[in-house]
Parts: structure tokens; sequence; C-alpha cells
């Protein structure tokens, strides 16, 4: 059974609420990519909707939105996600997790893309 770490960024006040989902509320981010948007129940937000951003699995490996799958794949990075050159030109080998969220991935990164009627700080309880 999936378990995750929901970031849940807010663009209009800049503040960013972690939420812990399990069970059913987990397996509604299971098979969605990057760039798809969720329902905002299964964080507590009712009324929103969430737009998947990233995320990263158990080890820390990000996940990049070019990579299919949700498995793990060796690119050739020029930067970007996962790869920050310190010279021009400069490349690097590393290993990614593809942009599907799955069973492996443990916090996933999304922002509200449509507001409700009430605060996310009056929902999830943070003030």
């Amino acid at each position: 059974m999936a378990d995750f770490t929901i970031a849940v960024s807010d663009p209009e006040d800049g503040h960013t609420y972690q939420v812990d989902v399990d069970g059913q509320d987990a397996n509604r981010f299971i098979g969605r990519e990057i760039g798809e948007e969720v329902d905002g129940g299964a964080v507590g937000l009712s009324g929103y909707t969430l737009e998947i951003t990233g995320g990263s699995d158990e080890t820390g490996r990000p996940m990049r939105g070019d990579v299919r799958g949700n498995e793990l794949k060796t690119v050739l990075l020029e930067g970007g996600t996962g790869y920050e050159p310190n010279r021009d030109g400069e490349r690097k080998r590393v290993t990614v997790r593809g942009r599907e969220v799955g069973d492996e991935t443990r916090q996933v990164n999304a922002r509200i893309a449509d507001h409700g009627g009430e605060s996310p700080a009056d929902l999830l309880g943070d003030e």
C-alpha cells in the first residue's frame, strides 16, 4: 500500500503545506504524471484542484517530466531537475525517476491550480 508526503504549495501566498496521505487518498495519485491535476479532497482541501509538479523516491532521486514511466533511468543531463552543472558545457550521467507517480514515490510536490472557498491554512489546520 502506498503512502506519501504531499508538499502542497500555494502560489498566492507562497506557503507550502506538508500532508501525509495513505490508503485510498494515496491511490488517487498512483499512475498520475507530472502536470496532471488531482482533486484536492485527497489531502483535505475539498473544493481545490492540485497540479502535480514533481516528487522524489525513498532515496531522494527526483522525478523528471521528460522521462517516461516510474522506473529508474540513467540519463545524460546538461542541467535542470537532478543536476546543476558547475561550468558551461558540462554534462553528467544521473539516475532519476520517471514522471509517473508509483509505489516507490515517497514525496509528491503539487501546487494549487484552482482555489476553493476556505483558505488552505484553515482546512489543513496550519495557522
